[in-house]
């Protein structure tokens, strides 16, 4: 249960941002602090609700108890204590969850990475489904969706394709869409009918900001290409493609979906700046090397974090046990939502029983 001084120190914590704001001062500390106060408010009002029904209890319980208090008054003070104590666990669970480790990115925007693995222009055309799913996806929940970077294949997949997502809460809600998603169908190019088995790596990073991630101009070489389209054929005459690799990590990051090399450059700028958070992150978080090979895996497919098996109509998440005959609506965007949602209540939970094993 979450003590009286936990509060305590909720509500002196928002005292202290509240007063730090006001007395002004830098402005990239003042959009930190905002950050910070944004993201404790409602917890310290969820706070204040449970003291304030445990002040209730407390005087109800007095009501009851005392001598001089007459039969009806009583009887409605037991009433009404019994009512209050039945609102008070789920307020404290939910001030226990708002309580919770938070991740610093959780509120920020994502690049989303899609790469086909193993299985050739079938892993390239379920690469392109799952694009087009996380498109859909963002389209219904309001978020901005830009394509930045696309490498295309000659039946209408892709090999890769890049994406940059915006708004409210995107990287929380997409976070655990990072693995290997595994596809079982039919090819449309399968004469006999057999169901085949093939795969695409999904990559999501939080979208870093200037203040996030330092960049010297030195680190980088940059080189310009023409853009090409899907199977090799030339879509622009001058060299807008840019390439840029970081010199010190090896990371390279390229676009080339505008006419613009300036746009083209920029674009490329924030993928980089996206996996260079990413990894520094990773450090942070004790997690397993930056390479963003270990966050995808190499694409095989026994490394699956979901399958999606269209001759059943199911998709099953394979880290929760998950397993919804939805598959149309998984693929139109809908039911991504059940899965995500499944997907964070279970890792609240697991911080939850660290929190009680270590509290």
């Amino acid at each position: 249960m979450i003590g009286e001084e936990q509060i305590d120190g909720i509500l002196k914590r928002l005292a202290e941002l509240e007063a730090t704001m006001a007395a002004g001062g830098d402005s990239d500390e003042f959009v930190r602090l905002s950050k910070d106060y944004a993201e404790l408010a409602p917890v310290a009002k969820t706070a204040l609700a449970v003291r304030d029904l445990r002040t209730e209890i407390a005087d109800l319980g007095g009501m009851v108890a005392d001598p001089d208090c007459d039969d009806e008054m009583r009887a409605l003070a037991t009433e009404e204590m019994a009512a209050t104590r039945e609102r008070l666990p789920a307020l404290e669970g939910e001030l226990q969850l708002a309580m919770l480790p938070r991740d610093a990115a959780d509120t920020k925007n994502a690049i989303l990475e899609v790469r086909a693995g193993t299985g050739g222009d079938e892993a390239a055309l379920f690469a392109a489904d799952l694009l087009r799913m996380y498109e859909r996806y963002a389209e219904i929940n309001g978020w901005k969706f830009e394509l930045m970077d696309m490498s295309g294949s000659d039946l209408g997949g892709i090999r890769d394709a890049v994406a940059s997502i915006s708004g409210r809460g995107v990287f929380a809600k997409l976070k655990f869409e990072s693995g290997v998603h595994r596809v079982q169908r039919v090819p449309e190019t399968e004469s006999q009918g057999r169901i085949h088995t093939s795969a695409a790596t999904v990559a999501v990073l939080p979208e870093a900001e200037e203040i996030d991630v330092e960049i010297n101009p030195s680190d980088l070489r940059v080189d310009t290409y023409r853009a090409q389209g899907a199977g090799g054929q030339h879509v622009n005459k001058t060299d807008s493609a840019i390439r840029i690799t970081h010199l010190p990590t090896g990371i390279v990051v390229q676009c080339q979906d505008n006419k613009s090399q300036h746009k083209n450059r920029a674009k490329a700028m924030k993928v980089l700046r996206a996996r260079m958070y990413d990894v520094e992150r990773q450090k942070i978080d004790g997690q397993r090397a930056a390479d963003r090979k270990e966050q995808v895996g190499s694409g095989d497919r026994s490394e699956r974090i979901r399958t999606y098996n269209f001759p059943q109509g199911r998709v099953t998440d394979h880290r929760i046990n998950l397993t919804l005959y939805k598959l149309d609506k998984m693929m139109s965007g809908e039911a991504v939502d059940e899965v995500v949602d499944a997907l964070i209540a279970d890792h609240q939970a697991s911080l939850l029983a660290d929190l009680e094993a270590h509290g």
